[in-house]
């Protein structure tokens, strides 16, 4: 009776392709931690994999452009005492990173412009404030050093990295372990999964629940909830029947579904990654060997299958490439880093054209690097829209300043708690400048040979 009409897209075609293996990232051991977190994390000039190691935790920042066999004694980002769960970066400085881990801290690294030369030990910022083990650390969007943490004390926190305070703290929102995190595009509002079946809008500023809806998917297993860029919600969780499904929402009116799908029955966790320009959704699930794309749009059944991306090898976890860092004159609409065992291998998905010319329509402006926002304005009641950027001549990336405020205001305060600690050592050294003077250079970590060079100088003065 009715021909079916198939739908028009220019996402229909896209294909992914994984790289050559000179092009992947080999040796290295990803971590093992039963986590449910992407354990990667990537930008224009770095791909981050946490790692596995003995006594503490770490995580390996590598330039995109170190690919081949990684050297076992290649240097980590290692200043955590338990293992690392999350890492995420900056959206405004390339060059900034923020880890969370169970030994219950969040940490923010400066990394080198060139990368690491040696193992980094020291953060720039220590942010304690959790009871448990800190599993979500995510940026906000729009404000600059603003940063939200939870963990499995089921607390949601809000930091001026600035500063290293919290400045919102969520305390009596969820009853049970939070699975994930999301701000909308504005950073005005955050969504939250919970292991009490629960999806929940929160104004953060007002400490108040905008909208929720119980039991989002039956299921017992992880969700995801993820804001799309016109507000609405987009769920992954799993039914009664352990069925993976997907969900769209509107919050305004949470009470039924906009739209729901069912899957399979795989029982990996999907983490969807977002493209809030071409409105497309990416499905990633851990321990499965594929990637599926969806479209999402305003007409009926809303959420739009497209394809699905097959490997065989599955996947321990997987990194998003923000767009500004993807080839426009390859018709590359994402980049993947699919974490295996002992490598990460990145996955191009690209929409063929005949046309070498710069495709506006695959690539509407983009979220720039610059931040609309202070973190005390944001903290004020102001919101901002991401500052755009266009990519018809490719992203070029500018110079990134070191975070604002942060080191002046952490290395005085540890200065400063140092003098407290060591004030009567120092007052009895005063009669022998050279011991003073060999302790304040040890703070900049001068090797051994300066350090008897200077003592030996001043001496001889003395």
């Amino acid at each position: 009776m009715f021909k079916r009409v198939v739908r028009q897209s220019k996402f229909r075609h896209v294909f992914g392709q994984a790289v050559k293996n000179d092009q992947c990232y080999d040796d290295i051991r990803v971590s093992r931690v039963t986590w449910d977190s992407a354990f990667c994390a990537v930008n224009p000039k770095f791909v981050a994999i946490i790692v596995e190691a003995s006594g503490g935790g770490a995580f390996m920042v590598l330039p995109l452009h170190k690919s081949g066999r990684i050297d076992k004694a290649y240097p980590t980002v290692c200043g955590h005492t338990g293992p690392v769960l999350d890492i995420d970066w900056c959206p405004h400085n390339d060059q900034v990173i923020a880890s969370g881990s169970e030994d219950c801290t969040v940490m923010v690294w400066q990394i080198p412009e060139n990368g690491l030369v040696t193992s980094m030990p020291e953060p720039v910022v220590v942010l304690e404030g959790h009871s448990k083990r800190v599993g979500i650390v995510t940026w906000h969007p729009t404000a600059r050093n603003v940063l939200l943490s939870a963990g499995c004390d089921n607390v949601v926190i809000i930091w001026n990295v600035g500063t290293g305070e919290a400045m919102i703290t969520l305390e009596d929102m969820h009853p049970d372990i939070i699975f994930s995190v999301c701000w909308n595009r504005n950073g005005s509002l955050i969504c939250t999964a919970c292991k009490d079946k629960k999806i929940r809008v929160i104004d953060p500023r007002k400490e108040e629940i905008i909208a929720e809806k119980d039991k989002a998917h039956e299921g017992a297993r992880p969700m995801r909830a993820i804001f799309l860029s016109d507000g609405k919600v987009f769920t992954t969780g799993f039914s009664r029947m352990s069925e993976r499904q997907l969900g769209l929402w509107d919050p305004d009116n949470m009470e039924e579904p906009v739209s729901v799908h069912e899957m399979d029955t795989s029982n990996g966790v999907l983490l969807p990654f977002y493209d809030p320009d071409t409105n497309v959704v990416y499905l990633c699930g851990k321990g499965d060997s594929s990637i599926r794309y969806f479209e999402i749009t305003d007409e009926a059944p809303f959420v739009h299958y497209l394809n699905t991306f097959t490997t065989k090898e599955p996947q321990r976890g997987m990194g998003y490439m923000p767009k500004r860092g993807l080839d426009v004159n390859k018709c590359e609409i994402a980049r993947f880093y699919k974490l295996h065992e002992r490598k990460c291998e990145p996955i191009i998905m690209t929409v063929p054209r005949k046309s070498d010319l710069f495709q506006d329509d695959l690539y509407p402006d983009t979220a720039g690097p610059e931040a609309p926002l202070e973190a005390e304005e944001w903290i004020e009641g102001k919101n901002g829209d991401p500052i755009l950027i266009s990519l018809k001549h490719g992203y070029i990336p500018g110079k990134n300043r070191d975070l604002k405020v942060v080191k002046k205001n952490i290395l005085d305060n540890k200065m400063s708690k140092n003098t407290e600690n060591t004030a009567p050592a120092v007052k009895t050294a005063t009669s022998t400048p050279s011991i003073v003077k060999i302790t304040y250079f040890k703070k900049f970590k001068l090797d051994m040979l300066q350090l008897t060079e200077i003592s030996t100088k001043i001496t001889n003065k003395n």
